[in-house]
């Protein structure tokens, strides 16, 4: 938002070949409560940050502290700041605003649920993501307080998928960092108010549209232990899978926020790791906004874990937790869930005055200073200080629901549940269901071909059952995280039955359709004997099973991946007694077919269906949607093929011992693959095509192929690229393929389309701990197209030879200084810059600095000379009130990166 051009620049430049230049000592900063001088927080013409560091100069200790909790951080009349809810929920719809003071964020009452996070995985398309986000922050600015407080949402969830068991599956997008990283991106995107580049959007007038924050980071994957327990891996594992999707979210969208999780990573809790949020996030991802913790994981050092860092006499207390977490990056303290009395608000000015030593150094009122100034740039660029009628994300919400009159009660009359949002919910649903299996039926009565769409005829007798509890339940289950549907929001829901009996009766309005309950009502402990024997007698038969939040949930994982209760049993015996009989699975993943998958002629399958699941069902059922679904996951058979949940190892030993986990690295047989799901189409595919055979560890490929639609109706596929790692020592433990591209494609009956793909060859690396970098091995890789990560065919496969090693170029350039300072002082820049081989130089958290590579140069610049100068020889040297922006650029054998902070002085 800055709008003032820059006056004078000084700019010095720097030749480095070791540590850097000598500076002059810094001075203490002050403690910043000055109030004097002009509100340039206030002043629009200041960047955001410059505004955040102004208005943090004006604050005491104890009010800069009262602001680092999200429930709620209080108002500070005297200077214009409100109370603030940084916890409000938008994992699949506008769920929860915390407009409550030391509580949790009361839930929202009728607004639009739409598919959960795994359903939109198995789109695999990103643009729909980015539709339906966009649908849910334009929601979120109308019914949040005076549309324009509390817009931080803690969503997405984008933990990988790697156990069909883990309470939270439903919330992931993909076992895959690549599918994930692509979704949560455009989810990102659209929350953010941003275009699908995640460069903010020019209606916004510069303002965000809300806030997001990824979650959780990092390697939270399991619930029975995740207060207490720790993720064990080595270093490979912990940035080539659990942690690559955050860095490839942060590169493609700049995410507002980060949460850490409750979990400890090798020993050490998450949300007191340096070396997670600064060294990794921080400075090698070049993630640039705020770490919040998750509620309350600061509590949990002390009382889950029982934290004693390395060379502490014993665990750290109430006040030292707060000190570590502060310290090590984490920003915001949520202190609700698991709480006590204790947080940011009530012990940072107690840590402080104690002078704790953190593995960073002596705990100071800077660390706080600089945690406020990323909160309040957060605030201010959503516009939350500047006039209501200035912000167009404000007037184009007040535009469509006056402003004040929505309430969090069903007196709301579901307002903001458009006709376009609850559309928007049928299209995103249908488009996610996976198409599993579709074989004739083995009577004649459903006439040649596969069973599925349903033949039904316009007039005439035609008697459909659909079975099961959860085709047409009391309340209807949408998933963790969503908001109440009182009596209007209901109005607006469609299950199963109801979706299913109205399409039917749309084209024969003789049909009979009937709903059978299948298993005991609520407890789904037996077969109901006379559904079954009913069933018999059904033209088709649908048989709806599932899970809900009894079996899998925040709290509880999955012991099994049987369907609960009589389910599977009921299947049997339906297909038994009818040969067309149709599976519907809406479940919190994958769940054991291998019983009744043989005596079915189809199966579909997705995840919690959003609240107008019904109608989505039956698009695809009766034909009106082509199923194009794809699974985000691999299907396991059943859960003895799988390690134990906590065991976070992802690959296959040598020995045997442990069997990998994903398609990246599991070896045993599946019920159904990576990417795989069917449709009313076939496709054929070419023989891929690359631009060149023989390609430097330093370029790029190009790989091409024709994909034509032999069916006879339109559909859509997913053109999936497949790059197989060249033969190595099995110590190496590489993959045999890992996906790099895919497109979500619509073609008409005979319709053929080239695909093309731009595969850079450095994104192939791998990370090898004994260099402490990534390396692309050479050697001769398989490039294979096609719709799952199990085809084989050979005409599909072509090969290219990389040769060369990696030239690593300049990535990330980071600075951490004080955020204040007093006239006169030294300002001394900690500068650490990261290679895109992930080798870092600089300021190192962690220990002792490593001086930059030779050939380095390393300049700063000031938008204001007369408030913060740098000489000829690079020292930075504050002068008079105010603020300013130092720039800090670097250059490294032909790329230049540069970074900005702001100096406040008082």
């Amino acid at each position: 938002m800055r709008a003032r051009a820059w006056a004078a620049t000084v700019l010095a430049v720097v030749l480095v070949s070791g540590g850097g230049c000598e500076t002059e000592p810094v001075a203490a900063p002050p403690t910043g409560t000055s109030g004097d001088g002009p509100a340039i927080y206030l002043d629009r013409s200041y960047s955001a940050r410059e505004r955040a560091v102004d208005l943090v100069s004006r604050m005491t200790l104890e009010e800069k502290a009262t602001q680092l909790v999200s429930s709620q951080s209080v108002a500070i009349p005297r200077l214009g700041v409100e109370a603030y809810g940084w916890w409000n929920e938008a994992a699949h719809g506008v769920a929860r605003e915390g407009t409550l003071h030391n509580a949790n964020p009361p839930i929202l009452t009728n607004t639009t649920s739409y598919p959960v996070n795994l359903s939109l995985g198995a789109t695999w398309n990103p643009d729909l993501v980015y539709r339906e986000a966009t649908a849910i922050s334009d929601e979120a600015r109308e019914v949040v307080r005076d549309n324009r407080l509390d817009l931080n949402f803690y969503s997405p969830t984008i933990n990988l998928a790697r156990d069909p068991r883990w309470g939270r599956n439903d919330e992931a997008f993909s076992e895959d960092p690549l599918l994930t990283a692509a979704l949560a991106a455009q989810f990102v995107n659209g929350m953010e108010g941003k275009d699908r580049t995640g460069r903010l959007l020019p209606e916004g007038g510069g303002y965000l549209k809300t806030s997001t924050t990824l979650k959780h980071y990092a390697a939270n994957n399991s619930e029975f232990d995740r207060l207490t327990g720790t993720a064990d891996m080595d270093d490979r594992t912990l940035r080539e899978y659990y942690t690559a999707q955050f860095r490839e979210v942060v590169e493609r969208s700049s995410p507002a926020s980060i949460m850490t999780s409750y979990n400890r990573v090798n020993g050490w809790p998450t949300t007191a790791s340096g070396y997670l949020m600064t060294e990794l996030a921080r400075q090698t991802f070049g993630f640039t906004g705020f770490f919040t913790s998750d509620c309350d994981s600061i509590r949990e050092i002390q009382h889950g874990h029982h934290w004693q860092p390395p060379g502490r006499p014993a665990p750290l207390d109430h006040i030292e937790r707060h000190a570590y977490a502060n310290s090590a990056g984490l920003d915001l303290n949520c202190q609700q869930g698991y709480h006590d009395q204790w947080s940011y608000a009530n012990t940072i000015p107690t840590a402080i005055a104690r002078g704790i030593t953190t593995p960073t150094g002596r705990y100071t009122e800077a660390d706080v200073d600089n945690a406020l100034v990323r909160l309040l740039t957060t605030r201010i660029r959503l516009g939350e200080f500047d006039p209501a009628e200035q912000v167009p994300w404000v007037t184009t919400a007040r535009a469509r629901v006056p402003h004040a009159s929505w309430t969090n009660s069903d007196a709301n009359r579901a307002v903001t549940q458009t006709r376009q949002r609850l559309a928007l919910a049928r299209e995103v649903a249908g488009e996610s269901i996976v198409l599993l299996r579709n074989e004739p039926a083995r009577s004649g009565r459903a006439g040649p071909g596969a069973l599925l769409p349903l033949r039904v005829p316009a007039s005439g007798a035609y008697r459909v059952a659909v079975v099961g509890h959860y085709a047409n339940p009391p309340s209807m289950y949408l998933g963790g995280y969503s908001s109440i549907q009182a009596s209007a929001g209901q109005a607006n829901q469609v299950n199963g039955f109801q979706g299913i009996r109205a399409a039917v009766r749309a084209v024969n309005p003789d049909a009979v359709v009937d709903f059978l309950p299948g298993v005991t009502p609520g407890t789904l402990a037996e077969v109901d004997p006379a559904s079954v024997e009913a069933a018999a007698g059904y033209d088709a038969v649908i048989v709806y099973a599932g899970t809900d939040e009894r079996h899998a949930r925040e709290d509880v994982d999955r012991g099994t991946l049987a369907l609960p209760g009589a389910q599977a049993e009921l299947i049997r015996q339906v297909a038994a007694r009818n040969h067309n009989t149709v599976v519907y699975l809406e479940t919190a993943g994958q769940v054991d077919v291998e019983g009744f998958a043989a005596e079915v002629p189809a199966i579909l399958w997705s995840s919690y269906n959003g609240q107008r699941k019904g109608e989505a069902l039956a698009d695809v059922l009766l034909g009106n949607r082509n199923p194009s679904g794809r699974l985000p996951f691999t299907w396991y058979r059943d859960a003895g093929q799988l390690p134990a949940i906590d065991d976070y190892r992802i690959r296959a030993a040598a020995d045997g011992s442990h069997p990998g986990r994903t398609y990246l690295y599991f070896g045993g047989g599946v019920s159904y693959p990576f990417g795989h799901g069917l449709g009313y189409s076939r496709f054929d595919y070419s023989r891929p095509r690359v631009d060149r055979r023989s390609v430097d560890a330093n370029g790029t490929l190009r790989v091409s192929v024709d994909v034509t639609n032999t069916g006879r109706v339109p559909g859509a596929e997913v053109v999936q690229l497949y790059l197989g790692t060249p033969s190595a020592p099995a110590a190496s433990e590489r993959p045999g393929e890992r996906l790099r591209g895919f497109e979500k494609i619509s073609l008409r009956p005979r319709q053929t389309r080239r695909v093309t793909f731009s595969v850079k060859v450095p994104d192939l690396a791998f990370f090898e701990e004994g260099q402490g970098r990534y390396v692309v091995d050479p050697g001769t890789y398989t490039v294979r197209v096609g719709g799952s990560a199990a085809e084989s065919d050979p005409r599909r496969q072509a090969r290219v030879t990389v040769r060369g090693g990696l030239r690593p170029t300049l990535s990330v350039v980071t600075v951490d200084a004080p955020a204040l300072s007093a006239p006169g002082t030294v300002v001394s820049p900690e500068l650490t810059i990261a290679l895109s081989d992930d080798r870092r130089y600089g300021h190192r958290t962690e220990g002792a600095s490593t001086p930059l590579p030779a050939g380095a140069t390393v300049r700063y610049h000031s938008n204001r000379p007369e408030v913060v100068a740098v000489d000829p020889a690079g020292v930075i040297r504050t002068r008079a009130t105010g603020v300013a922006t130092v720039t800090a650029t670097v250059s490294f054998q032909g790329v230049t990166r540069s970074t900005e902070f702001v100096v406040g002085v008082r």
